[in-house]
């Protein structure tokens, strides 16, 4: 693959219907690569004095804003309106050096379906940090909205601006950084993120593309990177540093979309998802806990237990109905279980909610 034959496979994937998913590719050996490549896709427009892409069809409404902050080190802030199921994926031109790490910090709002009553607005926020090279696919279903805040650096930039005592794990940073390619994901594991990636959001929507507010966006992107890299060492994926092939991140991917979208169930069990995505259950067992921390059905528990949170604090449907939508056969287990994972009962938190 490369930029000068990316218009042909831009012609034969772009929106291709794959397994219930239209695809969306795009080029990521450098932000400026990146660019150059989503300006070849159809019905993309580009207004290069504000710095700024917008693409809006049939599938899905995408802004994507980006900045230059210095050499080295870019912030592509990108919005989506999911209006069908696509997937978005990397790939990468063999022609091309690829230096860039990527990574992007993900809060996405998606409506959950339930039995006999309207949507309801749930919220999911997610970090990936990507070495050069590393294919990424990224499942989104119709309805979902998202903000990306992706910060694109180079092993140099990072030595230099992370190597410092802000961040704590320094060695084991400059270990993983000249390791092999590799993906990783966290759940929302930065106290106030949101508020971070809130005010940089509206930083760099609403100032100049002129450069006189790079200080300041790298002010606030150096705050919410910190504040990774200091919750990111809590458990052993970075120091460990194990390294897949861009076929089985591809699969962990495409298992994780399969988990969610039965979150309303019990687990699936992993034969099944195996056998979906056409690995080996031990295979997909082993590489799905390197890049997201967890093993599926411990995934699949966490998610559903933050699901039942939302639902608990943003809806009036008694408990023990939640206990039912999220996989539950009893209201005992679910209690126990959402006790367990936030220190609460399910009561507990629903009192606390009417009170306020």
């Amino acid at each position: 693959m490369t930029l000068d034959n990316w218009p042909k496979h831009v012609q034969k994937y772009l929106f291709l219907l794959k397994d219930g998913f239209f695809q969306l590719p795009y080029l990521f050996n450098s932000p400026k690569i990146m660019l150059d490549s989503l300006l070849k896709l159809p019905g993309m427009n580009h207004t290069h004095l504000k710095k700024f892409f917008s693409l809006e069809t049939p599938l899905c409404k995408v802004k994507m804003y980006y900045r230059e902050i210095e050499d080295g080190f870019w912030l592509l802030a990108t919005f989506m309106n999911v209006k069908e199921n696509i997937v978005t994926k990397s790939y990468f031109d063999k022609q091309e050096s690829s230096e860039y790490y990527l990574l992007t910090f993900s809060v996405f709002e998606y409506k959950f379906q339930l039995k006999d009553t309207d949507e309801v607005t749930l919220l999911s926020t997610c970090w990936t940090f990507s070495k050069p090279n590393t294919e990424i696919s990224s499942y989104f279903y119709k309805g979902t909205t998202g903000r990306f805040f992706s910060f694109a650096i180079t092993k140099d930039w990072a030595h230099k601006n992370l190597m410092s005592k802000k961040v704590k794990e320094k060695k084991a940073l400059k270990n993983f950084l000249n390791g092999n390619k590799g993906s990783y994901t966290w759940l929302d594991i930065v106290p106030k993120a949101h508020e971070m990636g809130a005010k940089l959001s509206e930083l760099i929507e609403k100032g100049d593309a002129d450069g006189t507010e790079n200080l300041n966006i790298k002010k606030r992107s150096m705050k919410l990177m910190t504040a990774f890299f200091n919750n990111a060492f809590n458990d052993s994926r970075i120091t460990d540093n194990i390294s897949l092939g861009n076929l089985e991140y591809h699969q962990v991917a495409k298992a994780e979309k399969i988990i969610l979208h039965n979150l309303h169930l019990p687990f699936v069990g992993i034969e099944s998802i195996a056998k979906e995505v056409n690995t080996s259950s031990t295979k997909l067992k082993s590489n799905f806990k390197i890049v997201f921390g967890f093993s599926m059905l411990q995934y699949h528990k966490e998610k559903n237990m933050l699901l039942a949170m939302q639902l608990i604090e943003k809806t009036d449907i008694h408990i023990q109905n939640i206990a039912l939508l999220t996989g539950y056969d009893s209201a005992g287990r679910f209690a126990a279980s959402f006790k367990k994972r936030f220190g609460k009962l399910p009561s507990e938190v629903r009192f606390s909610e009417v009170q306020e």
